[in-house]
C-alpha cells in the first residue's frame, strides 16, 4: 500500500471517531511507524509501506480512535524549543506551563549561578529547559514517581543537561537535602471531585496522582508551600502553578508560611496560571 494511501484510510478511521486533527495525526503516526519524518512521508507519497508496519499503523490509529493522546503514542511531546520524551507515567507537558519558565528567566536575567529545585519534575521540560537556558545554573529534582525519574533521566541525557541536574525519587515531605535559591512546582491543584469534568483524553489515560489536588485542591499546594518553607533561601523565590480560581486561596497559603506575594502572572487565555512570592521569615 503506498503511504498517501495509508495516511488517508487512517484519517478517516480517526474523523469518524471525532478527533480533532485528524489528517496530522495520522502523519505523525505513520512517521512513528516507519521512522521517517512528515516532510519524508509528504515528499515520498508514492513509496509503499509493508504488510508489518502497516499493521502496526492500524493499531495506532486504533488506539488513537479511543481517546489515547498522540503524544503518549508517539513517545514525545514539543515544550518551549525543545522535544520531550514522554510515556502515560508522566504529564503531557502544557504551553501554558512555558510561562514558568519565562518568568525564571525574566526574574534571574542578571544572575549567572543558583540552584533551584522543582518539585514534582515529571517528564522534566520545566526544569530541564531552564537548564538549557541558563548554562550556570544548577538543579534538584524531586518526585514521588519513579517512571517520572526514569522519563526525566533520559530527557535530561538528551538534552546535555545532566551533570548539572540532581534528581531523586521522593515523597516531599521526606525531602530535605539542600538550600535554594529558587523553588518551581506545578503540583496537582484539580479537586477530586471536579477529575471527572476533564477532558476525556486526560482523565482516561493521564496520570491521576499528577492531577488530583484532593478534596479542595490545595493539598499538594500546602504540602508544596510548607516544604518550600523549609528549604528556600530567605529572599528566594517560590513560582507555583495554580488552577484558574485559586489565586486568593493560595496567596492566604503563601503568607501563612513566611512568603511576600510578587505578582500573579495570567496565561494566555487570561487566566491566573502561576503565583511568584519571596520568602520573608525564617
Amino acid at each position: 500500500m503506498r503511504l498517501d494511501i495509508a495516511i488517508n484510510k487512517g484519517c478517516e478511521k480517526l474523523k469518524k471517531s471525532k478527533t480533532n486533527s485528524a489528517m496530522l495525526d495520522s502523519e505523525l503516526l505513520l512517521s512513528k511507524v516507519i521512522n521517517k519524518s512528515r516532510e519524508f512521508i509528504i515528499l515520498n507519497s508514492k513509496q509503499r509501506i509493508n504488510v508489518k508496519d502497516y499493521k502496526h499503523f492500524q493499531e495506532l490509529i486504533n488506539q488513537r480512535s479511543k481517546g489515547k493522546p498522540i503524544a503518549y503514542l508517539i513517545g514525545k511531546k514539543p515544550f518551549w524549543k525543545y522535544e520531550f520524551k514522554v510515556n502515560d507515567k508522566v504529564l503531557i507537558p502544557r504551553p501554558d506551563t512555558e510561562i514558568v519558565i519565562e518568568q525564571v528567566l525574566n526574574i534571574y536575567r542578571k544572575k549567572n549561578k543558583i540552584h533551584f529545585l522543582d518539585i514534582g519534575f515529571g517528564s522534566g521540560c520545566i526544569l530541564l529547559s531552564i537548564l538549557k537556558e541558563r548554562k550556570d545554573f544548577r538543579a534538584t529534582g524531586i518526585d514521588i514517581s519513579k517512571h517520572a525519574l526514569k522519563v526525566c533521566n533520559i530527557n535530561a541525557y538528551k538534552l546535555g543537561v545532566k551533570n548539572r541536574v540532581k534528581l531523586f525519587k521522593s515523597d516531599i515531605d521526606k525531602f530535605s537535602k539542600g538550600k535554594y535559591d529558587l523553588i518551581i512546582s506545578n503540583p496537582p491543584y484539580i479537586k477530586k471531585l471536579n477529575l471527572r469534568y476533564l477532558d476525556k483524553e486526560v482523565i482516561r489515560f493521564e496520570p491521576k496522582i499528577a492531577l488530583n489536588g484532593g478534596l479542595d485542591g490545595t493539598s499538594e499546594i500546602r504540602k508544596v508551600v510548607k516544604k518550600s518553607s523549609e528549604l528556600i533561601k530567605n529572599g528566594g523565590k517560590l513560582i507555583l502553578e495554580i488552577a484558574f480560581n485559586q489565586k486568593e486561596e493560595v496567596k492566604q497559603i503563601l503568607r501563612n508560611n513566611g512568603f511576600y506575594i510578587n505578582s500573579v502572572i495570567k496565561d494566555l487565555a487570561k487566566n491566573d496560571r502561576c503565583i511568584i512570592s519571596t520568602k520573608t521569615e525564617k
